[in-house]
């Protein structure tokens, strides 16, 4: 017996349907595809219509003849990889593989294209049970039209016979993800509303380096940290506008939880991604040439972050020494016998405690009028006899401070106080005082503890306070000092009891 010297390669025709059902890992992707497609074909709009019943994406772009139709159900079709710029905008073409429409398999029975292109007009049925049934069949339903069967060029895709539906915020925050809303003449609406791309607000950084293979470029946006959630984290690595995926390059590490700050988007057009467009070939000098880029960035992201989490910090500190500061000056006023400093007059007006600020005013007081008395006109006022100086209280000299220092301070009577939060190493004292000043230790683990809760953080700075004030007034006798420590910040804390009508 005489064999023959090919051997054929057949494919049993049920895989094509497997093919388009296991293409993606979620089956929402087949919209974001749909409308990638109508992108790579010059259309200005996209409108996608989503119900119970029915999905359909309709576009009007160049649309196809009859030629573009043979190619456009051609598996695996390099045509958009030969030619990807569209011929009208100059548009980077998203796909590449060719086999994206059968991505509609995963969820519909049934997907119908119509499409015009000048005088040739369409109609293009994929029936899934039809296709499985005839084993023998490898073509599709053809029905010509008459070009007025769609009013302009373009292309509409239908999915019928849905499998499961979809809830519009879900599409909209794929579209948003996954398709070039950025681009210049290209928008999409979905069930008549335009879907927007995202607005971030925050510190931008922007990014322009080269590599090997080309630019990466974008934005990256550190959010404020009232706005910081574990949703969306991380950075879009985008390839020609579409979201591939979500990273963060190291920052979880390098910024803890300050990396729940960091959004914005990367474009490396020139990265090569799986077909499934939900991942990159890691192992491609593109992929490990980007990483390398993306190392400097990211080492510059973790320098800001750091930069801004110490200015909140600091802000959020000097908040809370400011409410301490105010809540014991009222206690020791109300209860001179717990003050170190002598009597303080109770109800006296402060300044607003400030770090290298004057910590009291001259002046001769509000309604307060001069003494002695008017001379005749033309003559001078005697020059009254300078009055005896008195011995100043020289303010502490605070210790070599760090740049994030935290300084209040504040007069209690005659003595000016101040309250400072400083770096002294996670060995160092919680808190200790060197003459009327008083140190907290920002590097103590129970003070980063306390730090992200403002009411805690704030009672863990009166303690510390009043610990340091209360020991002040009693050096030699510790527990009678923290009996008054506790006296100190129930006065300090104690609600004013409220009017009555």
């Amino acid at each position: 017996m005489r064999y023959p010297g090919t051997i054929p390669v057949t494919v049993d025709k049920s895989h094509i349907t497997v093919l388009g059902e296991k293409l993606y890992a979620e089956s929402i992707e087949l919209l974001r595809e749909l409308v990638n497609n109508a992108f790579d074909a010059d259309a200005t709009e996209v409108r996608v219509e989503v119900s119970a019943e029915r999905i359909a994406v309709a576009d009007d772009g160049a649309g196809m003849d009859y030629k573009g139709l043979i190619q456009y159900f051609n598996i695996g079709s390099p045509g958009k990889r030969l030619e990807n710029r569209s011929p009208r905008f100059h548009r980077v073409r998203i796909g590449q593989f060719g086999i994206g429409k059968f991505s509609s398999l995963t969820i519909a029975q049934r997907f119908e294209v119509l499409t015009r292109r000048g005088k040739f007009a369409a109609r293009v049925v994929f029936d899934k049970a039809a296709w499985e049934a005839d084993r023998e069949t490898w073509s599709l339903p053809l029905e010509v039209l008459d070009p007025e069967a769609r009013a302009t060029d373009g292309t509409t895709v239908t999915l019928t016979g849905l499998s499961r539906s979809f809830d519009p915020a879900e599409v909209e925050q794929r579209l948003v993800t996954g398709t070039p809303l950025r681009a210049e003449h290209f928008r999409v609406l979905l069930n008549d509303h335009p879907v927007t791309p995202r607005s971030l607000t925050g510190a931008r950084l922007p990014v322009l380096e080269g590599s090997p293979f080309g630019p990466v470029h974008g934005e990256i946006v550190i959010v404020p940290a009232s706005a910081a959630d574990a949703k969306d984290v991380g950075i879009e690595i985008r390839v020609k506008g579409v979201m591939v995926r979500r990273e963060l390059f190291g920052l979880e590490v390098a910024a803890g939880k300050d990396a729940t700050r960091v959004r914005g988007e990367i474009n490396a057009d020139f990265l090569p991604v799986t077909s499934d467009r939900s991942g990159f070939i890691l192992d491609s000098a593109e992929y490990l040439a980007f990483r390398e880029v993306m190392k400097r960035v990211t080492h510059e992201v973790a320098r800001v972050l750091a930069k801004t989490s110490a200015v909140r910090e600091t802000r959020r500190s000097g908040k809370a020494v400011k409410e301490v500061l105010q809540r014991i000056h009222t206690a020791l006023a109300r209860n001179p016998e717990f003050s170190p400093f002598g009597p303080i007059p109770y109800g006296e007006k402060q300044p607003g405690a400030g770090g290298a600020a004057a910590v009291s005013g001259r002046g001769t007081g509000e309604g307060q009028q001069p003494t002695g008395e008017i001379p005749p006109p033309g003559e001078k006022k005697p020059e009254k006899p300078p009055k005896p100086s008195k011995p100043r209280k020289r303010n502490p000299l605070l210790k070599r401070l760090t740049p994030d220092a935290v300084v209040k301070r504040m007069r209690f009577g005659k003595m000016a106080v101040t309250c400072v939060i400083d770096h002294f190493g996670a060995q160092g004292p919680e808190v200790f005082s060197e003459e009327n000043a008083v140190y907290l230790n920002a590097d103590h683990p129970l003070f980063e503890r306390e730090s992200d809760h403002p009411r805690s953080f704030t009672m863990l700075v009166a303690r510390l306070f009043a610990q340091e004030i209360a020991l002040m007034q009693n050096p030699r006798n510790p527990r009678k000092a923290f009996e008054l420590q506790s006296k100190i910040l129930r006065e300090a804390f104690r609600e004013e009891p409220r009017p009555t009508a």
